[in-house]
């Protein structure tokens, strides 16, 4: 049976400031067991990344981390203001042991978090994780290396740059976007001064939105979570498309020129639809247990085989190379192109839809319209005990089968913990939009109740 990992969740570490283990302490030790865990056993000196968002958080932490680090005699490259893909891609390019991220994604403000890359891009393994609390958790002080050994930091000036590039190098070189107008919004977050240079070097007008952070108001009131200021803004500007980005940038929402949401399913369907037909489409697509019916039922008009995995990029991973497959993703926007990069990268997914778009002739909302979504409701309960020990209550699994019947076989629910908040998730979807709205808001309230 597997280790259970303490600290670790689905995509790293992460909590309110302030509150354990969010704290400069713990954050202090955690720099120091990476190194200790990562550090080259042949005598070379070996080196990690660091990037953050925009939260204000992100400056004490970065220094906790870099003490740690350097006192375990690991160097440090600091990137400064970062997309959580673009630490993935750099920490490739720079042959680094690691790459690190400090920040809480889509959350607010008031949260922060750690995640970490491999050299190769991708999620630390679970093995590595587990030796990273082994060494978290021992009694004994932070040891020191000699002085002559502890790590060095320097500053990559040119990292905006480098990830500028590789972006526009993930579609044809012949693929512009000149006579598009295209509203940008950056969440206040990591891609502010990132996103609207690559579609503007692409030759788009863009009109931008979240592109003033405060060290507060990442996620505030816009982005891929918020999209409704894009929608207001895409109708006003009367702009071709919106793009929304969460606050680390590993996400995409997207609005048409009607101003009607684009999400991750549709997204996924869009670019699967295009690799087919273009006959580059490798193994099966691979969505969640949340992504919409009618993503499952448009794929499989198509041919295109499709699974499901847990909720959580990590989960889409592991399945598409389990099943060779090449694209995966979720509902939320947070999309994986294996044949461009090595994992969610909301830039680069916005890329791949409006390179379709001009090589097909064909606007965001023709795109689209090849996948009809099926009616879904998905409610946040907020919690304050365990959520696994909810979920399982005899109470609450006679209310999900009371639900059940109602929606007979034309339908699913599923009741799952957020890998990132206190909440638990439930989700009922169906073919009656009237059913699967009374359905969803009396399992919600049966969970209140036991919460």
């Amino acid at each position: 049976m597997q280790q259970q990992r303490k600290y670790f969740g689905t995509d790293g570490i992460r909590g309110t400031v302030g509150v354990p283990p969010i704290t400069p302490e713990f954050i202090l030790k955690l720099g120091w067991a990476v190194g200790r865990v990562l550090k080259n056993g042949n005598g070379q000196r070996s080196k990690v990344l660091i990037g953050k968002d925009t939260r204000i958080s992100g400056y004490m932490f970065e220094s906790a981390l870099e003490a740690g680090l350097s006192a375990a005699g690991m160097d440090i490259r600091l990137l400064g203001p970062m997309p959580t893909p673009a630490i993935a891609y750099l920490t490739r390019t720079f042959h680094a042991q690691a790459g690190i991220v400090i920040s809480a994604s889509h959350n607010p403000f008031q949260d922060n978090g750690i995640k970490f890359f491999s050299s190769a891009g991708t999620k630390l393994p679970d093995e590595v994780e587990l030796a990273i609390e082994t060494e978290i958790e021992s009694p004994s002080p932070i040891s020191i290396v000699a002085p002559d050994r502890l790590g060095k930091a320097e500053r990559i000036h040119d990292a905006p740059g480098r990830y500028i590039e590789f972006c526009k190098s993930t579609i044809p070189y012949e693929v512009n976007l000149k006579g598009l107008k295209i509203v940008v919004d950056c969440a206040h977050g990591a891609t502010y001064h990132l996103a609207p240079n690559v579609f503007r070097e692409l030759g788009a007008n863009v009109i931008t939105l979240g592109t003033q952070p405060n060290g507060l108001n990442i996620n505030a009131e816009g982005g891929a979570t918020k999209p409704q200021a894009l929608q207001k803004m895409v109708l006003e500007s009367r702009a071709h498309l919106g793009i929304a980005l969460d606050g680390d940038g590993d996400r995409v929402i997207m609005v048409d020129a009607h101003g009607e949401v684009v999400d991750g399913d549709e997204l996924l369907f869009i670019i699967a639809a295009a690799r087919q037909q273009a006959g580059t489409l490798q193994g099966a697509v691979v969505g969640t247990v949340m992504s919409n019916l009618g993503l499952e039922q448009a794929l499989n008009e198509r041919g295109i085989a499709f699974t499901r995995a847990q909720v959580g990029d990590r989960y889409v991973l592991e399945m598409l190379q389990q099943h060779g497959g090449r694209l995966g993703g979720e509902s939320s926007g947070h999309i994986i192109c294996l044949d461009r990069t090595t994992t969610g990268d909301g830039i680069i997914t916005a890329l791949q839809v409006l390179a379709i778009s001009r090589q097909t002739g064909q606007p965001l909302e023709v795109l689209k319209s090849g996948m009809q979504k099926c009616p879904q409701r998905m409610i946040n309960v907020p919690i304050l005990q365990n959520s696994a020990q909810i979920i399982s209550r005899p109470e609450i699994q006679t209310a999900k089968r009371i639900a059940e019947r109602k929606l007979g076989t034309h339908g699913r629910i599923l009741l799952r913990p957020s890998g990132t908040e206190p909440l638990i998730r439930v989700m009922v979807e169906g073919f009656d939009a009237q059913l699967v709205d009374t359905v969803a808001y009396g399992l919600a309230e049966a969970v209140k109740l036991a919460a």
